[in-house]
C-alpha cells in the first residue's frame, strides 16, 4: 500500500488517466474529486462489498431452494 500526504487542492495521478483531487478536509473527513475516463466505473468500496455479499447470499439461497425442491420431490416418491 502506498501512503501519501496531500493538502487541499493537491492531487495524485493513477496510470496517467485517473486524477484524484483533495477538494476539502473537514475534521476527520476528506472530500475527493475523481477525474477518470467515462468508461471506467468509479464506486464506493462499501457499495461494491454490499453487492458482493447480497449476490453471494442470493446464490446460496437459490442453491438451498433447489435442494429443498429435490428433497420434496424425493419425499413424495416414497
Amino acid at each position: 500500500m502506498l501512503i501519501l500526504s496531500r493538502k487541499r487542492g493537491q492531487s495524485i495521478l493513477i496510470n496517467n488517466d485517473i486524477e484524484i483531487i483533495i477538494t476539502g478536509i473537514e475534521g476527520d473527513q476528506v472530500k475527493l474529486g475523481i477525474v477518470a475516463p467515462r468508461e471506467m466505473k468509479v464506486i464506493r468500496k462499501e457499495i461494491a462489498d454490499d453487492v458482493r455479499v447480497t449476490n453471494t447470499q442470493s446464490v446460496s439461497a437459490e442453491a438451498d431452494f433447489e435442494s429443498l425442491k429435490k428433497w420434496s420431490k424425493n419425499a413424495r416418491l416414497k
